[in-house]
C-alpha cells in the first residue's frame, strides 16, 4: 500500500498571521470598479430612496428573473403574470426612461 493521503495533498496550506500582531486589517467586500461606478451614477441620477426601491426590485425573486431584460420589461412581465409589482417602480422607470443605468438591472454588466 502507498502512503495515506492527507487533505493538504489536495488543498494548499494557508498560514494565518498571529493574533498578537498590532496591525489591524479591515476586510472589505470584494467588488469591481464597474459595479461601483454604476451604483454611484444611479445614486447621483435619482434620489437615494428611489435608488433603493429599484435595487430592492432587482433583488426580489418574487417577480421572476431579471437577467437579459430591462427593469421595465421585467415589471411588465410581472404585471401580465398577475404578480402585482410595485407601481412606484413603474413610475420611476417611466420618469427616467432615457437613462440606461436606470433601465437596466444591477446585473446588466455581467455576462450571462
Amino acid at each position: 500500500m502507498g502512503r495515506k493521503r492527507l487533505i493538504t495533498d489536495s488543498f494548499q496550506v494557508v498560514k494565518k498571521k498571529k493574533r498578537d500582531s498590532k496591525e489591524v486589517k479591515t476586510q472589505s467586500p470584494p467588488c469591481d470598479a464597474g459595479t461601483v461606478q454604476v451604483e454611484a451614477f444611479l445614486q447621483d441620477a435619482v434620489h437615494p430612496d428611489q435608488a433603493e426601491v429599484l435595487k430592492q426590485f432587482d433583488l426580489s425573486w418574487e417577480f421572476g428573473p431579471c437577467t437579459g431584460i430591462t427593469r421595465l420589461q421585467r415589471w411588465e412581465r410581472a404585471e401580465l403574470l398577475g404578480l402585482n409589482p410595485p407601481t412606484t417602480v413603474q413610475e420611476l422607470l417611466l420618469k427616467y426612461k432615457g437613462n440606461p443605468t436606470i433601465m437596466h438591472s444591477l446585473w446588466h454588466e455581467y455576462s450571462l
